[in-house]
């Protein structure tokens, strides 16, 4: 697995869900990422959680939980996220541990990367692979 970067990401996807709490415990046992912060509504609904892994970070949020973002995203498919991980082969053992549904197993690709796919609670889809893209200062 990536090692924790410090400083702050310049990209965070952010994803809502129906059930955030259930993405969450997919999402750090059985995908690895580490819990930062989650804030919560007096009535459960996640209003927002950050989750990283490596040097990045992706925010969660409950769906209907009001609010312009929830209101843009209301009618939104699933959604697509590419997180790097140093050890393809054991981050992806983790996850079939955990019964994460594995749309493709740990595959060597053309352009040098090793990643699989994975299918979340609801339906987003998950690459976790070597390829990190080449960022100049």
């Amino acid at each position: 697995m990536a090692s924790m970067g410090g400083g702050r990401p310049g990209i965070c996807p952010t994803l809502l869900y129906a059930d955030a709490k259930a993405a969450i415990r997919q999402l750090t046992q059985g995908l690895g990422f580490t819990e930062l912060t989650v804030y919560e509504a007096a009535d459960g609904k996640v209003l927002h959680a950050e989750l990283v892994q490596g040097n990045g970070a992706v925010m969660i949020g409950s769906k209907g939980r009001g609010g312009p973002f929830d209101a843009a995203l209301r009618d939104a498919g699933p959604a697509g996220v590419y997180v790097v991980v140093d050890d393809v082969d054991a981050h992806h053992q983790r996850a079939v541990a955990h019964g994460v549904e594995i749309l493709l197993p740990p595959t060597d690709q053309d352009y040098g990367s090793r990643d699989y796919l994975a299918r979340d609670v609801e339906g987003n889809i998950w690459s976790f692979g070597t390829y990190a893209p080449e960022i100049g200062v």
